[in-house]
């Protein structure tokens, strides 16, 4: 059947119309996608080691079995669509529940986590015909948390329902307790209802999310734009631990046993937890103010153990940061006096004011590193774990590469999550050059780039890792030329 959708809808507008452009935003069943990273295998191999420094904690999941990847989108209120050691890798942590009180919650009846489900799942050849042929159907709906007068609508399985139960957080011990400190230390108690926590319920879920009601930060939602952020943060950050932990445990176990490892290596999945490239995550962004705002809540959200070191922060600062206070102050005194500095701010709406305040540069690229216990800013593309981007500077980039070969841009090829944050202000851009980026990804790399191929996954492969991608799409409206064409071309291309 085709793969789930989850959508929200106002209670006042529950039209023929509104139905008809939910059909339109339907997507694809996806799993987990695990690492393609991995490191050398006793010495025999010649993989890329993608996590050859990393050791983190594998946790026991206790969330969802979801044996079909989904798509989560939101419709505005008026109805338009919107181990250290490495010991540490073989100990399972007991993941704390969270005594969801929110309004609307994710059920997790099975211990299986969504990321292994996800991953492992198998789609069958049917299930990607009824995909590109645009085949799905909403069936089912419950009240938006947080959001009066809405509700989620969604295909296949419902996952969320009107309860107050409780729920695993889906994140391993250490990433989830660092989120609840971090919670604290902001003065907020009570995390188990917060929207940020619902948020990363919905992402954890591994369904393609359109959220086009979104309130940000440039007009009076900064509180609002945070707590999606910070959900969507550390979902990439599971997502990378994850994977690591994954392929960590496999080149232990290959590592002991190669002999017999590598029968199973040719006979069954047990070893196949590598993608093409390393890069996992991409986020896509507007302005380099935006992205200043994101990394920087990335590091803070990171648990301190694995940022020891946070490598080349002081050029992120000068190539992120803002640049405009001393300018202000040069300004200040050409006219005078300050009043006539804030006269001329005033000549602005103050979402304008708000939103292009900072280095609002919109071509820049930076590659995250997470090693053991460090993190490496402006890491090499194809040794990253996660992309931050501009779709104008990734757009150079494939430009870049048709006229020269050794340029190429496979590191695009086994993203598996996908963030466009700010989708309204991109369209304001150029839509064309999200278009064209979205393209390339997940597309069979041109070269092998030192990854064993015996441990590649088998959808890699096929050329159905695209159909596993997960893709989140939030801004602040939503038309037909825009967001509901992102899902359509993420699912397609």
């Amino acid at each position: 059947m085709p793969a789930p959708c989850l959508r929200l809808k106002s209670h006042k507008r529950a039209n023929k119309s509104l139905a008809d452009e939910k059909k339109k935003q339907k997507k694809r069943p996806r799993k987990i996608a695990k690492s393609d990273l991995g490191e050398d295998v006793a010495g025999n191999s010649q993989s890329l080691s993608m996590f050859d420094e990393d050791s983190v904690e594998e946790g026991n999941d206790n969330e969802s079995d979801l044996q079909e990847h989904r798509t989560v989108g939101i419709v505005n209120g008026d109805g338009d669509s919107e181990s250290e050691d490495i010991q540490e890798v073989f100990d399972t942590d007991q993941e704390q529940e969270l005594d969801v009180k929110a309004q609307t919650v994710a059920k997790a009846p099975v211990s299986r986590s969504s990321f292994h489900s996800h991953l492992e799942y198998k789609i069958p050849e049917t299930e990607v015909e009824d995909l590109l042929k645009k085949k799905w159907k909403y069936q089912w709906d419950v009240p938006a948390f947080g959001m009066p007068d809405c509700k989620w609508v969604g295909t296949g399985e419902c996952f969320l329902e009107v309860a107050n139960i409780n729920s695993d957080c889906g994140l391993n011990q250490r990433l989830y307790k660092h989120w609840l400190d971090v919670c604290r230390a902001s003065g907020s108690n009570d995390f188990h209802s917060s929207p940020q926590r619902f948020f990363f319920s919905l992402c954890n879920s591994y369904r393609d999310i359109l959220h086009c009601n979104k309130k940000p930060f440039y007009r009076k939602g900064l509180k609002e734009d945070l707590a999606i952020m910070d959900a969507y943060i550390m979902h990439c950050l599971n997502h990378i631990f994850r994977t690591r932990d994954l392929v960590t445990k496999n080149d232990s176990k290959l590592g002991k046993h190669w002999e017999n490892a590598k029968d199973n290596l040719l006979s069954g999945d047990e070893f196949l937890d590598h993608g093409f490239t390393r890069p996992k995550v991409l986020i896509l962004l507007p302005f380099r103010s935006i992205a200043n705002r994101a990394v920087n809540r990335l590091i803070q959200l990171t648990p301190g153990a694995y940022k020891v070191n946070v490598e080349h922060m002081s050029r992120f600062s000068d190539e992120f940061g803002n640049h405009d206070d001393e300018d202000n102050v040069n300004t200040n005194e050409l006219n005078g006096s300050a009043k006539n500095s804030n006269s001329q701010k005033s000549s602005k709406p103050p979402d304008h004011q708000a939103l292009f305040e900072g280095n609002v540069d919109d071509k820049f690229m930076i590659g995250i590193k997470f090693t053991r216990k460090s993190i490496k800013l402006f890491s090499d593309f194809y040794s990253s774990d996660l992309i931050v981007a501009s779709p104008l500077a990734l757009l150079k980039k494939i430009e870049e590469s048709k006229r020269d070969k050794e340029k190429n841009v496979d590191y695009l090829s086994s993203i598996e999550v996908l963030i466009i944050d700010h989708a309204d202000v991109i369209a304001m851009q150029n839509w064309a050059f999200l278009t064209s980026v979205l393209e390339k990804l997940n597309c069979i790399p041109s070269k092998q780039h030192g990854t064993d191929i015996m441990r590649i996954r088998k959808w890699y492969l096929d050329g159905h890792a695209r159909f596993y991608r997960q893709t989140i799409v939030l801004g602040g409206y939503a038309n037909p030329g825009n967001l509901i064409l992102t899902l359509y071309l993420s699912l397609h291309y």
